[in-house]
This record gives structure tokens, sequence and C-alpha cells, in this order.
């Protein structure tokens, strides 16, 4: 009778093949098959570590969730006393129905960390806010401020050009009822005054220096009004003081406005 043919993929065809002997060379798929069973190994671990985390969780989420039973000595004590259950606590059942609610506490912190760490940002975000509404009131004046200024320039500017415009008018009237000298120096806008430069203007200056433009203009237009019926604003030279007086607005620019 013949002998049976080894059979190579068998396991004890393997086993006897495997031979760990330092320096020798391990069969490839001997290898591979020890790699398998060690990541095998070290996966069952990390699942029956995590298997036992979400045993416990789940334990403790089904014995808060459960009602409490006879079982249970203060249950049992409130019953004695008229409780039945779902019936809300106290005298006139004014407390709580559920019980209070159970917050697990799973960070490194001591007690009272998170309610500080809480407070904290809340002054913080405040603070910020606070920040926000100051800077926007700060940018409100300053643009306030800007526009009143601006204002201020346009009207000042407006008031200069009034003033010269009654020089002129009043150099002009003059002249034409043959009055040689101005009333006051400023009345007048003299060409080669103007060419002066600074030392020169302050040697010539008089009691007009001390006026504002307002006020020189203020003067001389109701010097205007007084001596020619003349309004600058209107820009007319009127026959009589009533017909000045009718049918002029005022003695101001916001008159004619």
């Amino acid at each position: 009778m013949e002998e049976e043919d080894d059979d190579y993929m068998s396991d004890s065809f393997i086993n006897v093949q495997q031979d760990v002997r330092p320096g020798l060379p391990m069969v490839r798929h001997v290898k591979e098959a020890i790699q398998k069973e060690e990541k095998q190994k070290e996966a069952n671990q990390k699942n029956r570590q995590k298997s036992l985390k979400e045993e416990e969780r789940d334990r403790r989420d089904t014995v808060l969730k459960s009602a409490l039973g006879n079982e249970n000595k203060g249950f049992a004590l409130l019953q004695k006393m008229g409780y039945k259950s779902g019936q809300a606590l106290g005298k006139s059942g004014e407390g709580i129905v559920e019980p209070i609610p159970l917050n697990i506490k799973t960070g490194r912190g001591g007690l009272g960390h998170e309610e500080s760490q809480k407070r904290k940002a809340e002054e913080r975000l405040e603070n910020y806010r606070r920040k926000i509404h100051m800077k926007k009131q700060t940018d409100e004046e300053a643009a306030d401020q800007f526009r009143m200024r601006f204002k201020s320039k346009q009207e000042e500017r407006k008031i200069e050009g009034d003033l010269r415009k009654s020089q002129r008018a009043c150099q002009q009237l003059d002249t034409e009822k043959d009055i040689k000298v101005p009333k006051e120096i400023w009345y007048w806008t003299e060409p080669e005054q103007e060419e002066k430069d600074q030392e020169e203007e302050e040697k010539d200056e008089d009691k007009g220096s001390d006026l504002s433009v307002l006020e020189k203009l203020q003067i001389l237009t109701a010097y205007l009004r007084e001596e020619h019926l003349y309004c600058i604003w209107c820009g007319t030279a009127y026959e009589e003081a009533a017909d000045l007086s009718s049918n002029c607005p005022g003695d101001s620019s916001a008159d004619h406005d």
C-alpha cells in the first residue's frame, strides 16, 4: 500500500516547517499570520475596555431613567405619608414632579470651576460689548465735532465774503456821493492795502482792528442801510427808508434765506 502524499497546506506541515531559531528567515505567510493574531488581540483588548465603559454608562442611564420602586426606603416612606407616583411634592402639590437632574462631572476641574469659567466668559463678553458701545459713542462724537467745525468754517467764510461785498459796495456808494475818506478805514477795500505785509497792516491798525469779522459786518451793513438805503443781500439801493423797511426782509443774512 502506497504511503499518502504529505499535505503541504496542513497545520502539521506548517508547524514542522516553522523554525524560529535566530538568524533563520521566517516563512512569509507564517509571519503574516503571527502579526494578524497580535493585531486581533490588541483590537479585542480595546473593544473589551470600551465595552466596559459603555456598559457602565448604560447601567447608570438606566437607573437614572427608571422610577423608584417600593423597594426604595425613601419612596416607601413617602407613600406612607400619602404620596402617589407622579404627584408633585409639597402639602399643596406646588413642588417639583421630576427629581433634580444629576449632572455628571467629567472634567478634572474642582468644584465651582465651571461656574467660575462661565462667569469669566460672561464678564469678557460684557466688557467687549461695553468697549464696542464706547467706541461707537466716541466715533459719533468725533463725527459731530467734525460737522460742527466744518459748518463753523463755512459760516466764517460766508461772513468774510459778505464783509468784502459790503466794503466794495460802501466804497462805490461813498464815491458816488463824493465822499473822499471812509468813515472807518476798514469800511473800504483798497487794493494797495491788500498787498501790504503784516507789519504795515499792524501799523495801520485802528479801533476797528479789535472787532471781529461778524461785528464789522453788522456795523458796515447798518451804515449802508442808514446812509445809502442799501442792502447787500437784496443787492438793491432803495429810494426811501419806508421802501427799505417794507420791502427788505431784514438786516441779516438769515432774514434773506
